[in-house]
């Protein structure tokens, strides 16, 4: 019997052994497991932000409105944009109109400039041959054609002739008439400015 007890209790402490080991060991596991629970939690509250409240949806306002005046615009802004560009156009056509006008009146102006200058020469030479005519004459013929004359018609050739004919022909007018054409020649000077 004695053999027989010993086997039994032989055997009977390393299941115990065994059951004690195994339990310690699942302590040990679901320790760690709780304690790797734990810590993992913090370490994702720790990396993940709080959560934010998920933004309330407005509704999408109607810009149906906004686009169509946005289109009118364009529209007028191009049709303006158009009227510009034939005016633009009408002007350059009225100004290269206006630069040939203005070409053709200036050569206009050029002829009638030396026109006049021909007619003015023309008239001077006139004057020196009828001055001419009247030294030659007589001073008593002279004299009466003179009074008969328009006293600043006929001052204008005294003027032009020498002093001693002038004076001779002046001396054969009679007084009203010398003394009309005295005044108007000793006139004709005063509007010239003198300053």
């Amino acid at each position: 019997m004695s053999t027989a007890a010993r086997p039994r209790s032989g055997r009977a402490p390393r299941r115990r052994v065994r059951g004690t080991l195994a339990l310690l060991a699942a302590m040990m596991l679901a320790s760690g497991a709780v304690r790797l629970g734990t810590g993992m939690g913090e370490a994702l509250a720790r990396e993940l932000p709080p959560e934010a409240p998920a933004p309330v949806a407005e509704p999408a306002p109607d810009i149906g409105p906004l686009l169509a005046a946005l289109e009118a615009r364009e529209t007028r802004l191009v049709a303006r944009e158009e009227a510009l560009e034939e005016r633009l156009q009408a002007l350059k056509v009225a100004e290269g109109e206006l630069e040939r006008q203005l070409a053709e009146v200036v050569a206009a102006e050029e002829r009638l400039a030396a026109t006049l200058a021909r007619a003015d020469q023309a008239a001077e030479r006139d004057l020196v041959q009828l001055t001419a005519i009247y030294e030659a004459m007589k001073p008593a013929d002279t004299a009466a054609l003179f009074e008969e004359m328009d006293p600043v018609f006929a001052a204008g050739f005294l003027a032009r002739m020498p002093p001693q004919v002038a004076a001779a022909v002046l001396a054969g007018l009679s007084p009203p008439a010398a003394y009309s054409v005295s005044v108007i020649l000793a006139g004709r000077h005063a509007g010239v400015p003198t300053q």
